[in-house]
């Protein structure tokens, strides 16, 4: 296996050399005050940002395979927390998109490559005896709206999130960027009696 370490190890020295960092310098809290959860996936690393208008500094951009949150105090919603009460995020978007690999993943066929690659079956079988359902946790999901809705209902419901904060539900095109909404957190909070309406930006 051809590994890139050396080749990125080479372009960063001559990044850093020639400077080239300077035109991404800022600070550590979001300047639009916002956290993005969305999917890892390679088609939106440049251009989600692009097509919301974020550039370098703006918002805390948060990534799981398919833009879940898995389980309510996983490392996911803890990276939505931290961002939220410590790092001055005051919005929540989550953001998945079509032709998601999540919706095509087939767990028994995972297992399958993970011997394949060398993992002893008595270790997955350990796994399995501790009480873990590897195929449930490795599970994807059939419908990203269906999915992403739950990702939303979960923050928005979780006990340690602030009352009061927009968690927005949205899916993407991959191929042109184009956004479409699914759930307005103002909206939300708005019919629910959760926002004061006069303090939401038009």
């Amino acid at each position: 296996m051809k590994s890139s370490l050396n080749e990125i190890l080479s372009f960063n020295e001559s990044f850093v050399k020639f400077k080239q960092y300077e035109p991404y310098i800022t600070s550590k809290f979001p300047d639009k005050k916002s956290v993005i959860l969305t999917c890892m996936d390679t088609r939106l690393v440049e251009l989600l940002p692009k097509a919301m208008n974020m550039r370098n500094g703006d918002v805390k951009i948060v990534k799981s395979a398919g833009a879940q949150v898995s389980h309510p105090f996983g490392a996911i919603m803890r990276s939505l927390l931290v961002a939220v009460y410590e790092l001055k995020a005051d919005e929540v978007y989550v953001i998945g998109h079509h032709d998601c690999g999540m919706s095509a993943i087939d767990p028994e066929l995972m297992i399958h490559h993970m011997i394949e690659r060398g993992v002893n079956e008595d270790i997955i079988n350990t796994v399995k005896f501790s009480g873990i359902d590897l195929v449930k946790w490795l599970r994807g999901f059939g419908d990203v709206s269906t999915s992403v809705l739950k990702s939303v209902d979960l923050i928005r419901n979780h006990p340690l999130m602030p009352n009061g904060t927009p968690v927005h539900g949205l899916i993407m095109d991959p191929n042109t960027g184009k956004l479409d909404l699914l759930s307005d957190g103002n909206e939300y909070l708005t019919k629910n009696n959760l926002i004061d309406t006069t303090k939401i930006e038009q």
